[in-house]
């Protein structure tokens, strides 16, 4: 045979076993690919059902909370306080009070800035939009509903440097557990959680933990400095909103190594002189 000729199918033969050999690995990047949540229709009209009945419920809990009376107020004993809490019914501030509400105005508005600023994010809007309406509902039906079954004074009813209308109002009356640590830390957490997910190598995670959390606390203090809530109402409300913020995102996240299926793709192929598999991998895809 021509040396030549057999060189060349040689060469061929090669070939062809490199090419039925081929696998062919694609990777779509991470940057603007797949949410790491997912919406299921039965599943949200169900929280969304359980929130707007229980915050249903805390409306008719609160309309039967009988303010205090002068009599109430005059036969207070303040040694009843627990020794823990009891620092706190020295302590009466209005601009405490406003300063709280800026902080947790201050906490949703980081949430709304890294969701409308981040390009990921931003594409997600309804998903995130959606688990945080659920965060909302849910956190403050609960802790409502909570506070107007268990009636509790708030510390500056037993402060004589606040003034008599407030002691007297339903308001005064809702101290366990706060709403306002329950709201900033499931802000806080939910931030936090969702913000790693669509960035899992980000350097900015710590940053936007720090803050959130940071946001959160001084929301905490600043209710406990104005006279209205004692520490266990808030470590209450902080760890049940913390929990409310992980656990909504938590239940949509997509389980990715379950759905290893849906993303793998192989198909066989041939030129006519080779045959082969065309395997394709999607990592992120929208």
């Amino acid at each position: 045979m021509n040396p030549y000729l057999r060189a060349s199918t040689t060469a061929n033969s090669l070939r062809a076993i490199l090419a039925g050999c081929l696998v062919q690995l694609t990777l779509i990047t991470p940057g603007f690919g797949q949410s790491p949540y997912r919406l299921q229709t039965g599943r949200e009209l169900g929280l969304l059902g359980v929130g707007g009945v229980a915050a249903g419920t805390a409306l008719v809990l609160e309309s039967r909370v009988e303010p205090l009376t002068i009599a109430d107020l005059a036969s207070l004993d303040r040694t009843r306080i627990p020794a823990f809490d009891r620092g706190a019914i020295d302590r009466y501030s209005t601009t405490a009070d406003r300063l709280s509400d800026a902080s947790l105005v201050g906490n949703v508005a980081l949430a709304g800035l890294l969701t409308i600023g981040t390009k990921p994010m931003r594409q997600d809007i309804k998903t995130i939009g959606v688990m945080y309406i659920e965060t909302v509902l849910l956190a403050n039906g609960l802790q409502r509903s909570v506070k107007n079954l268990t009636q509790r004074n708030r510390p500056f009813v037993y402060n004589p440097a606040a003034p008599l209308e407030e002691k007297l109002e339903r308001s005064a009356r809702q101290a366990f557990f706060s709403g306002h640590a329950t709201n900033a830390f499931a802000t806080a957490v939910f931030t936090g959680e969702v913000f790693r997910h669509y960035f899992p190598e980000s350097n900015w995670k710590p940053v936007v933990w720090v803050g959130s959390l940071g946001l959160a606390t001084a929301t905490a203090v600043l209710r406990y400095e104005g006279g209205l809530h004692y520490p266990t109402d808030l470590l209450a409300g902080a760890a049940f909103g913390s929990l409310i913020g992980w656990g909504i995102p938590k239940l949509h996240e997509v389980k990715n190594k379950g759905e290893l299926g849906k993303r793998l793709d192989i198909q066989p192929w041939s030129t006519g002189q080779a045959n082969g598999i065309y395997l394709r991998l999607t990592v992120f895809s929208r």
